[in-house]
């Protein structure tokens, strides 16, 4: 995996958090039996949680410190 992966999670995080949020609002307008809004709304943390683990698994690994130990030298 690498960085390419780490922003297509980012890229579709936004637009999927957006459809649950209306699939969630429409189910409860449409009055879908068992699916009320009140009751609901915490799969959009669910799903925000996920996205989040996602990005840590693909996050490229930090770049070497190339420096030499002891500091900085003026």
């Amino acid at each position: 995996m690498n960085g390419n992966s780490y922003s297509l999670v980012q890229a579709v995080r936004g637009p999927v958090m957006l459809i649950a949020l209306g699939t969630l609002v429409a189910m409860d307008y449409f009055g879908v039996d068992g699916f009320t809004f009140g009751r609901t709304w915490p799969i959009l943390i669910i799903i925000f949680g996920a996205f989040k683990l996602m990005e840590k698994v693909v996050m490229p690994p930090p770049a070497p410190d190339n420096r030499p130990p002891g500091g900085n030298a003026i």
